[in-house]
């Protein structure tokens, strides 16, 4: 092995790995396998879902030669892009890197999901009928599952990481796309979401995504060691509860006029809400809160999450005043974003923060 060694870094365009590349490369050599764009590395245009990583044998065999340590961050996680796209690139891409890193003879960290330990909660596991939604979580989740398997059984020395809801960064609130969780805090921002279907204490497990990406580079400096290493608030995630009331705060602080959502659980929204309020309402409104619903359902009554963050070295425990720190920070980003404020007023919300 070098004296610098050179990771194979998937992802990099994503919320995950534009945070961890530049972590990376105060360490290590990194080159970036992407099927399109440029990113701030040495690079590959390639293919996780082909033969090969999508590469001629040249290049291949010479990408083999250099690599010590695959980090395997890409995945699709858009819930409504359908059963077959997310499994042919989390899954059979998934099986692609094992290949190429017994091939190299490197050792390989997979960025799973936290919630492939609430598979069952799904709407479709639970026995609740989806209606009209186009988010599948559930397809996501299985996807997740069977990657892991792979993982697992591939022979490769590995290690998994299952980080929780990844958010923007810390101190700016910075993502290069906005997740399902800004789609919420965004409704709310815009009056647009009158209840939530949620216990008003039912944790919401987030992550700022810088800090991921130090638990993962710190993972790699210390060589990948084997196992499970979970990267989640646990159980000093926000309630939901806490985290509206954080999301109206932040929004009058900014002024914007909010609301407050009401918190109603899950089962009074079937049995009482839904039939009076919901069914009535045009098609693209019903899919928006069933899709809602969809997502929900994976923090409804759950148990939290386990933790590594501050076993794993150069990582501390999330405290509630960081995560609510964080989630402010994503807020005020997310203003911005939809041009619901404008720069002078988010610096001075930020200042009073």
């Amino acid at each position: 092995m070098s004296a610098r060694p050179t990771i194979l870094l998937t992802g990099a365009t994503g919320v995950v790995g534009s945070a961890l590349l530049p972590m990376l490369q105060r360490h290590f050599s990194v080159i970036s396998l992407t099927r399109r764009g440029r990113v701030d590395s040495e690079q590959v245009h390639g293919d996780i879902a082909r033969p090969r990583l999508g590469l001629d044998q040249m290049t291949y065999k010479t990408l083999c030669d250099q690599v010590d340590f695959v980090v395997h961050a890409a995945a699709v996680t858009d819930f409504a892009a359908g059963a077959q796209t997310i499994r042919e690139l989390n899954v059979a891409g998934t099986g692609r890197i094992c290949d190429f890193t017994a091939d190299s003879k490197a050792r390989l960290l997979y960025v799973s999901t936290a919630f492939v330990a609430r598979a069952e909660l799904t709407r479709s596991a639970t026995g609740n009928d989806l209606r009209e939604a186009v988010a599948r979580p559930e397809d996501y989740l299985d996807s997740k599952r069977a990657a892991e398997h792979l993982v697992g059984a591939s022979g490769v020395p590995a290690a998994i990481v299952r980080p929780s809801v990844v958010i923007g960064d810390s101190a700016t609130g910075h993502i290069v796309r906005l997740q399902g969780l800004h789609t919420i805090a965004s409704a709310v921002l815009k009056n647009q979401l009158p209840l939530v279907p949620l216990e008003p204490f039912s944790r919401i497990d987030f992550i700022p995504q810088d800090v991921v990406a130090r638990a993962l580079t710190a993972l790699v400096r210390a060589g990948i060691p084997d196992g499970v290493h979970w990267l989640s608030a646990g159980p000093q995630a926000l309630t939901a509860q806490s985290m509206l009331g954080f999301c109206v705060a932040t929004a009058q602080r900014l002024g914007i006029a909010v609301t407050a959502p009401r918190l109603v659980v899950p089962d009074m929204v079937e049995r009482l809400i839904r039939p009076v309020f919901i069914d009535p309402l045009p098609p693209p409104a019903r899919r928006r809160f069933d899709d809602l619903l969809a997502m929900t359902a994976l923090f409804s009554g759950a148990h939290p999450f386990p933790t590594s963050l501050g076993a794993i070295p150069g990582t501390q425990a999330p405290t509630p005043q960081a995560l609510e720190s964080s989630f402010a920070a994503s807020v005020r980003y997310l203003a911005l974003a939809k041009g619901l404020v404008d720069e002078r007023a988010a610096e001075l919300t930020e200042v009073a923060a």
